[in-house]
């Protein structure tokens, strides 16, 4: 493996390992009801049903 390929991978595991803690500490937070609150309320709105 080249070293710029070993610095990707690193990057992108420390990327994923990011993302995995912020959607846990949202959910612990509960914070999935405000989310779906405004998707909901976005695709009634696109849709024209609201």
């Amino acid at each position: 493996m080249q070293p710029s390929n070993k610095k990707r991978i690193l990057v992108q595991c420390a990327f994923l390992i990011a993302a995995v803690l912020m959607i846990v500490h949202g959910t612990g937070r509960g914070e999935i009801a405000t989310v779906w609150n405004k998707a909901v309320n976005i695709c009634l709105e696109c849709i024209g049903l609201g």
